[in-house]
């Protein structure tokens, strides 16, 4: 199997853990409050890339790059995690989608100039047409009025920490594995919960089997295994073509709290989310070359 084929796989594994995420915090929100449950995600998520990170032996990285990780670690892993898990105390999973679905915007924009990826027509044009999706989404969420201004300057931030954590890391996946660069990122943002150690334990006592059960799934399905799948993809594809793949999230999400929670979407929901899928499958198309003319070239061999 080609690496195309194998990065598109990864990034596929990448967006239904992270949807089924959505759910899950939703779920066990009522019985871990942000800190104490991102302390709890990231100290499994730890653990089992501890395992895998020992199996390989890869070093750790060092220097420029050690310090990018660590960067993107406790921004993305740590922060983000946080503030996610009490942004959706406030908003509803549409709303909370729509906010955090900012960050592929600001990362295509950041990366084409930063990255020199540039600015391809079908990465544009499936980046507005899954986030128009996204915001028909929202707009037919059946809890939409439950919004208030805290909840919608949490789901900013969220979408800012998300979008500095993937620019960093694309720097990081240059000298970096992406299995290191995740376990030692993951690391880090265990390091910089430790404060809601003492919370998460006392919460843990009084939790019950499902809630447990989900805190450890959040750790090894959307941690351990969607964000070393999401580092491969990332280090063979470019950031924004990246970033526009997780825009179909929200759509997932819809899907699984219709299974797994008796929500049953909208029209609308059903409508933005198959614009979701289909920009995603715009922005992949890889675009065409153009044929230089032959014109030019005979005027310059011309006299």
């Amino acid at each position: 199997m080609s690496s195309k084929h194998l990065a598109a796989g990864a990034a596929l594994i990448t967006v239904l853990l992270w949807a089924c995420a959505f759910v899950v915090i939703r779920s066990v929100g009522e019985v871990f409050s942000p800190g104490a449950m991102a302390f709890l995600r990231l100290l499994v998520g730890s653990a089992s890339l501890g395992l895998v990170a020992l199996r390989y032996r890869r070093p750790v990285p060092r220097g420029r790059a050690l310090a990018f990780v660590l960067g993107y670690g406790v921004l993305w892993f740590a922060a983000y995690t946080v503030v996610l898990n009490w942004a959706e105390r406030h908003l509803d999973a549409g709303t909370a989608a729509l906010l955090v679905n900012v960050a592929p915007i600001l990362v295509a924009g950041v990366a084409g100039i930063l990255f020199r990826d540039g600015f391809p027509r079908p990465v544009v044009i499936g980046m507005l047409v899954a986030f128009a999706g996204v915001v028909v989404i929202t707009i037919g969420s059946p809890g939409n009025g439950a919004v208030d201004a805290l909840g919608i300057v949490l789901g900013l931030v969220t979408a800012v920490l998300y979008a500095s954590g993937v620019l960093m890391q694309k720097v990081a996946l240059r000298s970096v594995d992406a299995v290191t660069a995740t376990w030692v990122g993951c690391a880090a943002g265990l390091v910089a919960t430790l404060p809601f150690a003492p919370q998460a334990v006392g919460e843990l006592a009084r939790a019950s089997g499902g809630a447990v059960a989900g805190v450890v799934f959040l750790g090894i399905g959307p941690t351990a295994i969607a964000f070393t799948t999401w580092a491969y993809a990332l280090a063979r594809t470019d950031a924004g073509r990246m970033a526009a793949t997780t825009l179909c999230v929200p759509a997932l999400a819809v899907l699984l709290s219709w299974v797994t929670l008796g929500e049953v979407p909208t029209a609308l929901g059903l409508l933005g989310g198959a614009l979701c899928l289909g920009g995603v499958a715009i922005s992949r198309v890889k675009p065409r070359k153009q044929q230089p003319s032959a014109e030019p070239v005979a005027d310059a061999l011309s006299p």
